[in-house]
């Protein structure tokens, strides 16, 4: 069937890989190369360039891909219709999250789910803004948390404001003040909770006009937390992540009080199945409570 070959062909690009393709697909090496070689003969043209250093596209292969992904996608909504005929006795929803979602959120929402709907399984998949983005964009997961605004050509809904808090050792100066103030920001190392595309913090120092000291870039909020407990420096982290944290350090608000907002985004919410749909509610009404 060509579409298994299409599939072949995009999980390829996306991986680089044969061998990674093939464990995506559940294929042998062997099966996803032959594929390939299917393809390349019927059409007549060279769609990868095979090397010691692994696999690149050719021009030609470049040239195909767009429409093989649409062809993959709309192959993949129609089945998620065909399953949505089941009445979600079975499927798999697949989310892009970041860490604070997944740690408080989502636990509790998808066993409450799980308890109407056992035969659903989940995927997630953790990473920062921008790579949520290019998942839902691409087809990798159903739909992901996101910063809001995102990209224009994404459907989103609002789903929270988060506060954003300075974390500072327990034994910081400034431990008993009641709001940190901004300039303070300049007088410790600063560990930046970022990773690729510029994020909510970073802004926070582009409004007031600071360059803190930055020591140490990342996305996991856990690491940060563990050197700010160990007198290392300071930062700033979303207060969702901050709920029943293991680590003895104090989060402060800052005198000019900091937000980002959460919110789902999906490449069209008429595509989803019935079971992200369903979910959805869930997670909607979960944050009316």
């Amino acid at each position: 069937m060509n579409i298994q070959k299409y599939m072949a062909f995009v999980k390829a690009v996306e991986y680089g890989s044969f061998t990674k393709a093939a464990q995506s697909l559940d294929y042998t090496q062997s099966g996803i190369s032959r594929m390939i070689n299917d393809l390349e003969t019927e059409w007549e043209v060279s769609l990868f360039e095979r090397g010691r250093a692994g696999i690149s596209l050719t021009s030609d292969g470049l040239k195909l891909l767009p429409q093989l992904k649409r062809i993959c996608i709309e192959h993949e909504i129609l089945m998620t219709q065909i399953e949505d005929l089941h009445d979600m006795q079975s499927g798999m929803i697949r989310i892009g999250t970041f860490s604070s979602v997944a740690t408080h959120w989502l636990p509790n929402i998808i066993r409450i789910f799980k308890k109407d709907y056992p035969k659903i399984d989940f995927e997630l998949l953790l990473g920062d803004y921008t790579e949520i983005e290019s998942w839902i964009q691409n087809g990798r997961v159903d739909f992901g948390f996101v910063r809001l605004p995102s990209k224009a050509e994404l459907e989103t809904t609002f789903l929270e404001q988060d506060r954003l808090l300075v974390v500072i050792p327990q034994n910081h100066p400034l431990a008993n003040c009641k709001k940190f103030p901004i300039n303070e920001l300049l007088n410790s190392p600063f560990m930046l909770l970022e990773k690729g595309a510029k994020a909510e913090i970073s802004e926070i120092f582009e409004k007031h006009q600071i360059s803190p000291q930055i020591n140490f870039t990342t996305w996991d909020d856990y690491a940060i937390m563990s050197m700010v407990e160990n007198g290392l420096g300071i930062s700033i982290l979303p207060e969702l992540i901050l709920q029943r944290i293991p680590h003895k350090i104090i989060a402060k608000e800052l005198e000019v009080p900091a937000f980002r907002n959460i919110g789902i985004a999906t490449r069209e919410q008429k595509s989803l199945s019935l079971a992200s749909k369903r979910f959805l509610e869930y997670l909607s009404y979960r944050n009316r409570e």
